[in-house]
């Protein structure tokens, strides 16, 4: 008999009730780990200041969630396993704007069809709690405190199958205390506590001056370093970032805050990433592009950033409604959002990490006075070396000497420039510096304010030692050149529009539907970007124009990304990327190379310009610019002390 026989043919009816319970329950619990979140989502919608998770197995033998939460009325026990039944939304203006943890009313339901589970909860006004029994529905009175318990016992005994799908205990469990630590991370005001047979294997103890809630700036620094480590507080930089754009109330539209690790804190694995919209864990596509590429230029290699992030913004202009499992969200404007999160990470990472390296240092009474020159001035030392850059010309030339360390130092206006060598040597001299009209500006900081310190030696022609009051500093000239020049590049375009330059002849190329819709929307965002991409034919677009700097790649490709990018995300990052990557193949060239004798003023002048140039602690590659070692650590290579 074959599926297209009539005979074949089923009628359709209606599904039992315990048969829906299990496929709903096959959607929201797919191992012990996500019975546990469930169960916390409902124990801080309760109002909970301490939660304690106990487990058994992994959590597949027994998980029992113990919260002090404001409990379930008695009359309300039985209704509390039905499926669709909840507290947090009544209407669909709620669900426009869920504000709670939880709000699908099927997590009890669920996890009640596929494991023995019972309720114990007691409110304010009782007189003592109340017992449910999830399979006989019984209910008995029951000793307890404030609060509500959740047993749930041997998970999926009434589907094997999906029992056999699980793993080694130690895997769940592991899964299960991830699971907590997420909770943790955002809800410093409440006190977790994980046991596993009989033991405690982690405890987080609610942080002292914590507001309560999810959506407070005021982020406790305390409870990220228990969960994630002091390492991690001590290898990241504080996020934090509010749109221009206001609410209704006067309040930011999009807000983040949180702490973003440094460059050298990545990982090759993508497992220390959290990301918060609304005080809710999600894993969504939108804020890890953002984030990602504000790491771009300061990332060696396909390392991962590590971070924790959190976004507030307007629960209407977010939907939560998109999976059961409620990790995935759908923003309104994803652009809105994407730009706040990368402008609030790269903001984050843009300051030179030299002045809080040393914030813990000797004071400057403390550290040698002793010191060739102290009061040096970098482009009077240029100066007198005759070495002088000509105004940078962007464009087919890419043969200009942004080497010369004059184009790190601009001479100000009104003061006469010195005749340039036709080659950038040591020794080649011109005429001194003419007398400025005005006060002078003494870039001279007192030795203690020297983050980097005062240069000492040069080292095989390409490493600069400094002492700071830490100990000895080691630079690569070359890699910290190359990021002050890719830096000064970069300034000099954002100041004015991106230039467009037309085609001589049109670059046409076969689209799909998609990438003609997306240019015929976006005309004039694409304007903006330098780039103008017009339907030729119905299933084919001519690229007219393109970024005057980027004329000479590939405008098809370019074209292509610019409209993928710009489907999902902020299009603006693709012309930036393609035009970094050209400066910073000019900033490579250009910048001091290996085995160039550099005098202490000039080695001076490079360490104080580190200091004031954004991203300095990484070259273009992401490769490290400078290395701190410590006068512990020289007196341990000497066993000094012991």
């Amino acid at each position: 008999m074959t599926p297209q026989d009539p005979a074949a043919r089923r009628p359709i009816r209606d599904l039992p009730d315990e048969l829906i319970s299990q496929i709903a329950a096959g959607e929201v619990v797919e191992r012990p780990a996500s019975v546990v979140r469930e169960l916390l989502d409902n124990a801080l919608d309760a109002g909970a200041t301490q939660v304690t998770v106990r487990l058994s197995a992994g959590g597949v033998r027994l998980i029992l969630v113990e919260d002090d939460g404001l409990g379930i009325a008695r009359e309300e026990l039985p209704v509390a396993l039905r499926r669709h039944a909840t507290s947090k939304i009544a209407s669909l203006q709620d669900l426009e704007a869920v504000g709670t943890m939880g709000f699908r009313g099927e997590a009890l339901a669920a996890i009640n069809s596929i494991a023995d589970m019972s309720l114990v909860s007691r409110t304010l006004d009782a007189e003592h709690a109340w017992q449910l029994d999830g399979r006989t529905g019984e209910l008995k009175p029951a000793p307890r405190a404030l609060g509500t318990s959740v047993e749930v016992r041997e998970l999926f005994y009434a589907t094997p199958a999906r029992r056999k799908f699980l793993k080694t205990d130690a895997t769940e469990l592991a899964h299960c205390i991830e699971a907590v630590r997420r909770h943790a991370l955002v809800r410093p005001d409440v006190g977790f506590a994980i046991w596993h047979e009989g033991k405690l294997v982690e405890q987080w103890r609610a942080c002292s001056g914590a507001l309560a809630g999810a959506h407070s700036l005021a982020h406790p620094v305390q409870r990220l370093a228990d969960v994630l480590g002091a390492e991690f507080v001590g290898q990241s930089v504080a996020v934090r970032y509010e749109s221009s754009a206001l609410r209704a109330d006067g309040r930011p539209a999009v807000r983040v805050w949180g702490r973003a690790g440094i460059p050298d804190a990545a990982r090759s694995r993508a497992d220390q990433q959290f990301a918060y919209v609304n005080g809710r864990f999600v894993r969504d596509k939108v804020l890890a592009h953002a984030a990602r590429s504000a790491y771009e230029d300061v990332l060696h290699g396909h390392r991962q950033p590590v971070y924790a992030l959190y976004v507030e913004i307007d629960p209407a202009r977010v939907d939560v409604n998109v999976h059961p499992t409620k990790i995935e969200v759908r923003f309104r404007d994803s652009r809105e959002v994407h730009q706040a999160v990368r402008h609030g990470v790269q903001d984050a990472l843009a300051a030179p990490r030299a002045g809080a390296a040393s914030a813990n240092a000797m004071p400057a009474e403390a550290a040698p006075q002793s010191s060739p020159n102290l009061n040096f001035k970098p482009k009077q030392a240029f100066a007198q070396q005759g070495w002088a850059q000509p105004a940078i010309k962007f464009g087919a030339d890419q043969g200009n000497r942004v080497s010369d360390f004059e184009a790190l130092w601009p001479v100000p206006p009104g003061t006469a420039k010195p005749v340039a060598p036709d080659r950038f040597m040591p020794g080649a001299h011109a005429a001194p510096e003419q007398p400025q009209s005005g006060p002078q500006t003494d870039t001279a900081l007192p030795q203690g304010d020297w983050p980097l310190g005062r240069a000492l030696a040069q080292l095989q022609g390409v490493y600069i030692l400094a002492e700071n009051s830490q100990g000895l500093v080691i630079v690569d000239m070359h890699a910290a050149h190359e990021r002050i020049v890719y830096e000064r590049l970069k300034s000099q375009l954002d100041t004015s529009r991106i230039a467009s330059q037309p085609l001589l002849i049109p670059a046409t190329f076969a689209a799909t539907p998609h990438e003609v819709a997306t240019a015929e929307a976006c005309i004039d965002t694409l304007a903006l970007l330098g780039l103008e991409i017009t339907p030729f034919s119905p299933r084919t677009l001519a690229v007219r124009a393109v970024p005057t700097s980027l004329a000479a790649g590939d405008a098809v490709e370019l074209a292509r990304s610019v409209l993928a990018e710009l489907a999902q995300h902020d299009a603006s990052t693709v012309v930036e990327r393609a035009r970094n990557e050209l400066l910073g193949t000019m900033a490579c060239h250009g910048a001091v190379r290996a085995n160039r004798r550099l005098t202490l003023d000039e080695m001076n002048a490079l360490l104080r310009q580190m200091e004031a140039t954004d991203r300095s602690d990484q070259c273009n590659h992401g490769r490290p610019t400078w290395r701190q070692v410590s006068v512990k650590e020289l007196d341990s290579l000497f066993l000094r002390g012991r």
